[in-house]
C-alpha cells in the first residue's frame, strides 16, 4: 500500500474572546491563532488584546459569565491596542504564513463570524473570499475543529466539546478562556485528529 500524500495546509486555528454574542453590537476583546501543519508542525503565533468598537456595549449576560472567569477577563482586557492597526499587522502575519492556508476554530460558525467581521471592516479580506477576487488570504470557506471531531470520533456532532474530549488530546493544555491558552489547545486537537484520521484510513485500507 502506498503512502499517503502529505497534506500541505497550513492551518491557522484562532480563538476569540468576546463581550457578547453579536458582531457590530458587541466587540471582540481579544483573539489568538497559531498556525500549524497538520504533521505537528508550528509556524508561528499571533496574539492581541484589542480596544472595544466605538458605539458597542457589553452584554450583561455575557459579562456575568466573566464575572466566575476572572482570569480569563483580565487576560482579555489588559493593554488594548487600537483595532485597525492590529488588523493590518495580522494580515501581515498571515501572508507571510505558509500557502495554501485555511483558517479553523472550534466552533468555525463563531470564531469565523467574527474573525470575518473584523478582517472585512479594517481590512480588504476575509475569511471566505469570492472565486473573482485572486488576492486572498485563506482558501476555502474554513475548517470546523467541532465537526471534524465528530466525524473521527463518530460522535454526533451535539455532544462534541471541550470537555467531552479526552484532555490529551488537546496536549493537556488547560482551557482558560484566555485566547491563547485555548487556539493552542485547539492546535494540538486538530494534529490529533489528523493523526486519528490518517491510522483509521491506513487500517481501512489493510
Amino acid at each position: 500500500m502506498s503512502a499517503p500524500e502529505p497534506d500541505p495546509w497550513t492551518y491557522v486555528v484562532t480563538d476569540v474572546e468576546l463581550d457578547g454574542p453579536w458582531p457590530g453590537i458587541n466587540s471582540m476583546r481579544s483573539f489568538a491563532s497559531v498556525a500549524v501543519s497538520a504533521d505537528g508542525v508550528e509556524h508561528g503565533r499571533f496574539e492581541a488584546v484589542l480596544e472595544p468598537l466605538p458605539g458597542t456595549s457589553p452584554d450583561a449576560g455575557t459579562m456575568a459569565w466573566f464575572a466566575t472567569q476572572p482570569g480569563a477577563w483580565e487576560a482579555a482586557i489588559t493593554d488594548p491596542e487600537p483595532v485597525g492597526p492590529v488588523m493590518d499587522r495580522y494580515v501581515a502575519w498571515l501572508r507571510d504564513l505558509p500557502w495554501p492556508r485555511m483558517f479553523a476554530a472550534f466552533p468555525l460558525a463563531l470564531d469565523g463570524i467574527w474573525m470575518d467581521h473584523y478582517l472585512r471592516r479594517f481590512t480588504s479580506y476575509g475569511i471566505r473570499q469570492g472565486h473573482h477576487e485572486t488576492d486572498r488570504l485563506f482558501v476555502g470557506g474554513g475548517l470546523c475543529l467541532r465537526s471534524y471531531a465528530a466525524a473521527v470520533t463518530g460522535t454526533s456532532a451535539g455532544l462534541v466539546d471541550v470537555d467531552t474530549l479526552p484532555s490529551d488530546w488537546f496536549g493537556d493544555v488547560e482551557h482558560t478562556h484566555r485566547a491563547i491558552d485555548d487556539t493552542v489547545g485547539y492546535a494540538n486537537l486538530l494534529v490529533e485528529l489528523f493523526r486519528r484520521a490518517r491510522h483509521e484510513d491506513r487500517r481501512e485500507g489493510c
